[in-house]
């Protein structure tokens, strides 16, 4: 039996988030990042859609197991 906190974060939706909806943060809001969220916003509304590249590579990093944790330190399943 794997020891799995009962309130951790899928690695699959964490991802999806990122690639689909990225500009908004919606995946770092998910994953408790939630000034760096803000600032992913800013970047898509101020400067032509910035933080919806970094969304999407992000989504990617997640997905590829680069990105590991949420905020609180706990492993995404």
């Amino acid at each position: 039996q794997a020891n799995v906190k009962v309130d951790a974060k899928k690695r699959v939706t964490a991802g999806l988030l990122g690639i689909f909806l990225g500009g908004f943060g919606v995946h770092n809001f998910y994953l408790g990042f939630h000034v760096k969220a803000i600032i992913q916003i800013l970047l898509s509304v101020f400067c032509c859609g910035v933080g919806s590249i970094w969304g999407f590579i992000e989504g990617i990093l997640i997905l590829a197991k680069k990105i590991n944790v949420d905020a609180t330190g706990a492993s995404l399943q």
